[in-house]
């Protein structure tokens, strides 16, 4: 009885929704800016309940920018430092020219050089030709100016007057000890002159006779850096005891006379040239390097 007069008792819950005054809306949740109640906002959000996370935006706002870890640098890839100066820089052009100067030397312009100081000549030669770029006599004609001194040949070294491959030896024909050698071009009036310093042998009790013979040339630039020479005549001039004698002058032989292996021209290239060495290349595949006097 107690219990059925508490029920009725009780107002009845369904009267209130039959109110005529509406309910009163939803507070908004109250969400917290600072990061340590992220977890609090997401729980008031209803995001607690589901274990996917919302998406990601789709785009960045504009002027969004994105930071990155520090570690995230330390492992991105680096660009290598400059090098401590160009391949063609003054400092190297020096260091190849000293280098090759030190494999020349010694070799007695290449009379003296066995086939590792051939190898060791040519590959210091073409390190420098390497830096020094394509010669251009167009530009660099001036350069050619002056006298040259012979101080490295390869066809020394096989005792012939060509190149790498044989030529007429030198010393069989005549007793001939060969002196220093020189080159002296006017590029003005395209004077290409070689000059030899010559020591012959005489019958004892006589002194050497010596002598200076002048190959006399032309020359013209083919191309940008190749030179072709044209004999012209050859100056004998004796030295020493008998430099009181007059010069003797072997002028070039007819073209119908001479063989027709000996044309009386030749070509080269100048594979590198400045103010103080110049290197060249024959048609025979010589080297030689000269350096202004």
């Amino acid at each position: 009885m107690a219990a059925s007069s508490l029920v009725r008792a009780s107002p009845p819950l369904l009267s209130r929704s039959s109110s005529s005054s509406p309910l009163p809306p939803p507070r908004r949740p109250f969400l917290l800016h600072s990061p340590a109640a992220a977890a609090v906002n997401r729980e008031r959000l209803g995001w607690g309940l589901s274990s996917t996370p919302p998406p990601p935006p789709t785009a960045e706002p504009p002027g969004f920018r994105k930071l990155v870890p520090g570690a995230a640098l330390d492992e991105s890839p680096v660009l290598d430092p400059p090098p401590r100066f160009e391949e063609s820089s003054p400092e190297v052009v020096a260091s190849l020219k000293l280098k090759l100067l030190n494999a020349v030397s010694g070799l007695n312009r290449g009379l003296a050089a066995n086939e590792e100081d051939l190898r060791q000549a040519d590959a210091a030669a073409k390190e420098l030709e390497s830096v020094g770029g394509l010669v251009d006599l167009s530009r660099d004609l001036d350069k050619l100016q002056g006298r040259w001194k012979l101080i490295y040949s390869s066809a020394f070294s096989s005792r012939t007057l060509g190149g790498s491959r044989p030529g007429p030896p030198v010393g069989r024909l005549l007793p001939i000890t060969l002196g220093q050698v020189f080159q002296r071009i006017d590029v003005v009036s395209k004077d290409f002159d070689n000059i030899v310093e010559l020591k012959f042998g005489t019958p004892w009790p006589l002194p050497p006779a010596e002598a200076t013979a002048t190959l006399a040339h032309k020359f013209e630039v083919i191309g940008s850096a190749k030179i072709r020479i044209t004999f012209e005549k050859t100056t004998i001039k004796p030295t020493g005891s008998l430099s009181q004698l007059p010069p003797l002058d072997l002028p070039r032989l007819p073209d119908a006379l001479r063989p027709p292996s000996n044309t009386g021209r030749g070509e080269f290239e100048v594979t590198y040239v400045d103010d103080v060495i110049r290197i060249t290349r024959g048609d025979r595949e010589e080297l030689r390097v000269f350096v202004i006097t």
